[in-house]
């Protein structure tokens, strides 16, 4: 945008030369023996003063002797026609273009493309948040304004969905709008074109270097410790969390002396029912499990359609790490009972929140 040029208020030649008494503030008294008005007053001011209040040799302004420019009202959109929000953003996305063909854009060491997840990958998913999931976000004050913090999660839906959508829910409800960058699963970064977008959402593979050095860069983090045991568990252990590994999320955590979230979610357990794995044909294939829906692979493509479930997001109370000593990190005891008081945390808010939902569409 071009640079303002300010114009003193005492510059009549902004209103278009110094000529001419209709440039002036006030007249002047027929003797000519005083200034026009007390400096820098306003017509209001002098208008509302009595006979009596104001210096000798002033009379009152009308206040159609103001300058036209100071009687002008800002415009409203359908004065100025209401295409500017539009102008905008076709100039923003032609921008937007420009960058992507030149490659005048950043990404990180990890490959984190922050523009692209902005204004491509967050505005792709926010309709399946908002009205096909139409997720209900609580506790989100729980997640810092700054610094690194360990957001734990509980996994499930056959497909991974559920970080997608926590993604989601931490950006578009967080006042300062931050990103979650997810820890996940080898598998991931093997798919082709899955690999590419995942590092470009900020996605990164589930190793404890990777961690810690995004957590002591200030980044918030996300990690779902049931991995394949939770996501593709059969439909009739919904709800019930899996083992939560060996507690390397809590000694990364420790290291870095960042706080952890639990977070629990309702209603993804519901979007693919696995009611069965074809074992075999996940072999082949190289899959962990390959699941059997009521709807897939029975009806095609259409069998991979998500139910249309109720969600609910909530993160709990953080739990601190920075009061431990730098060798607490090796006590396998003490990872023990932080990663169980951690996994006891989520599974009791699902409880609790399964028995608040009223149904599992509504």
């Amino acid at each position: 945008m071009a640079d303002a040029k300010v114009i003193p208020f005492d510059d009549d030649r902004s209103r278009g030369g110094a000529k001419g008494p209709a440039r002036r503030r006030g007249r002047r008294s027929g003797a000519g023996s005083g200034p026009v008005a007390g400096p820098g007053e306003p017509v209001a001011v002098r208008e509302a003063r009595g006979p009596s209040e104001r210096p000798a040799g002033v009379q009152a302004v009308p206040a159609s002797a103001e300058p036209p420019a100071a009687q002008e009202q800002p415009q409203t959109p359908a004065q100025t026609g209401g295409g500017g929000g539009w102008e905008r953003r076709i100039a923003g996305g032609l921008q937007f273009l420009r960058r992507r063909i030149t490659g005048d854009y950043e990404v990180d060491e990890f490959g984190y493309d922050k523009e692209l997840t902005d204004q491509v990958l967050m505005s792709m998913l926010r309709p399946v948040y908002e009205k096909y999931f139409r997720v209900e976000v609580k506790g989100i004050e729980n997640i810092p304004a700054d610094g690194g913090a360990l957001i734990v999660a509980n996994h499930s839906g056959t497909l991974p969905l559920d970080g997608l959508m926590l993604q989601v829910a931490v950006h578009d409800n967080h006042p300062h709008h931050r990103h979650l960058r997810l820890l996940a699963a080898d598998l991931v970064f093997m798919l082709p074109v899955v690999n590419e977008l995942a590092r470009k959402a900020g996605h990164t593979l589930a190793c404890a270097e990777d961690a810690q050095r995004l957590l002591e860069g200030g980044e918030l983090v996300g990690v779902m410790p049931e991995g394949f045991k939770g996501i593709g568990k059969p439909f009739s252990e919904r709800y019930k969390l899996q083992r939560f590994g060996r507690g390397g999320f809590v000694s990364t955590a420790l290291r870095a002396g960042t706080p952890i979230i639990p977070c629990s979610i309702v209603g993804a357990e519901e979007i693919y029912p696995m009611i069965g794995n074809a074992k075999t044909l996940a072999r082949l294939l190289g899959f962990p499990y390959f699941p059997i829906t009521p709807t897939f692979p029975w009806l095609g493509p259409l069998g991979a359609v998500p139910l249309p479930t109720k969600w609910t997001i909530q993160f709990g109370e953080p739990i601190p790490t920075d009061g431990y000593p730098p060798e607490a990190a090796e006590d396998p005891m003490l990872m023990f009972n932080l990663t169980d008081q951690v996994r006891e945390q989520i599974q009791h808010t699902l409880y609790k929140l399964l028995v608040q939902r009223r149904s599992v569409f509504f």
